[in-house]
């Protein structure tokens, strides 16, 4: 019943600027202010949502995917972004 929202505890975390391209990952934790939470949200990107890495560009920027969005995120955005490879 709750296997969808629990999460492997040991499964490795690291910065979605380190995600490799085509990996689809899982929002971890936001390590950021008010506005960077704010704006995450207003793309529709929050904790537990599973994105896709679809590119990495330099000085750790990349473009995602979410259901039929793209958004390219800046580097320091991508650095306080949480992910995991597993759920």
């Amino acid at each position: 019943m709750f296997d969808n929202i629990c999460r492997n505890v040991n499964a490795p975390v690291f910065p979605l600027a380190s995600a490799t391209e085509g990996e689809p990952v899982y929002i971890t934790s936001i390590h950021g202010g008010c506005k960077l939470r704010e704006r995450l949200l207003s793309m529709g990107i929050n904790i537990d949502d599973k994105i896709i890495v679809l590119q990495r560009r330099g000085h750790g920027a990349v473009l995602i995917a979410k259901d039929n969005n793209r958004y390219m995120l800046g580097g320091g955005m991508a650095q306080k972004i949480q992910v995991s490879s597993e759920r």
